[in-house]
């Protein structure tokens, strides 16, 4: 008989292949290496092989400023509203509660109050899981209330700015956040209470344009990209090639934008100085 016409007896036992996990490993978006994820999760989402930042939430950037991860959040209940009715491929009400579902916050920012170094701080953080931290209505509300708060309790404020910029579904009520959270810098300013900007990567349109540049001091993350207009838009509009790092962080702070840059690893410390520097001690 020909060996293709033989029965053929099945295994009697397969070993099992050992399942490896998901999400253990990640690509560094600059070295391109592959990287072991809970390394860089302990080295502050900051890559291992080359000091690439990858992006925090809101609530991993208070766990790195405050004390002991100890901090009161507040205005946790505002919620935007939709006025204009906006409707693109999805409802915007539909939009948000999608967002409010997956990103597990009401809103792009939180706000919160706590100590850093031993100093009280309000501190709001940006977050861009949230589309795209863009800043609309509840943004500006809540930035206010943590103003208006820092000036109540003669306490410095911490802005770490992550954005894309206005929120286009609230058309000119996400505009008016501009000038809004602007006003109230001005009043913590006349106060003569420190606010300390922090930029992260993104940091472009209105929030750029507005309190992310505000600022006594400016401290940007390496690399963080920071800009109003994009690159393309901007090209195309002088008509001509732009430089190299053109809206880097490096590139502003070599042209006087930006006060310094500050490893994310370095950066509570940094603040921290700043701030008993500002109180004269």
């Amino acid at each position: 008989m020909a060996w293709f016409r033989k029965e053929k007896k099945p295994k009697e036992a397969v070993e099992k292949q050992t399942a490896i996990p998901e999400g253990l490993w990640l690509k560094c978006d600059e070295c391109k290496e592959i990287v072991y994820r809970k390394e860089v999760e302990a080295n502050l989402n900051v890559c291992t092989k080359c000091g690439h930042h990858f992006r925090l939430s809101a609530r991993e950037r208070f766990d790195v400023l405050f004390d002991d991860d100890k901090y009161k959040e507040f205005a946790t209940d505002v919620r935007s509203g939709d006025p204009l009715e906006f409707r693109d491929t999805k409802r915007y009400r539909d939009r948000l509660r999608v967002y409010q579902q997956r990103v597990g916050q009401g809103d792009a920012v939180l706000c919160a109050e706590g100590k850093l170094d031993g100093l009280p701080v309000v501190i709001c953080a940006m977050e861009y899981q949230f589309m795209g931290g863009s800043m609309g209505s509840v943004v500006g509300e809540k930035i206010t209330i943590a103003i208006e708060r820092a000036l109540d309790k003669k306490i410095p404020l911490i802005i770490v700015s992550c954005s894309g910029g206005a929120r286009m579904q609230e058309g000119i009520l996400s505009l008016m956040q501009m000038a809004k959270i602007s006003a109230a810098l001005s009043r913590l300013s006349a106060a003569g209470l420190p606010y300390i900007s922090v930029l992260s990567d993104p940091t472009t349109g209105g929030v750029t344009a507005s309190y992310a540049m505000l600022g006594d001091l400016h401290i940007a993350e390496p690399k963080a990209l920071i800009g109003f207009a994009g690159a393309r838009v901007i090209e195309q509009t002088i008509r001509q090639t732009l430089p190299d790092g053109f809206q880097r962080a490096e590139f502003l702070v070599e042209h006087g934008m930006v006060d310094m840059i500050t490893p994310r690893g370095e950066m509570k410390p940094t603040i921290a100085r700043f701030l008993k520097i500002f109180r004269g001690q």
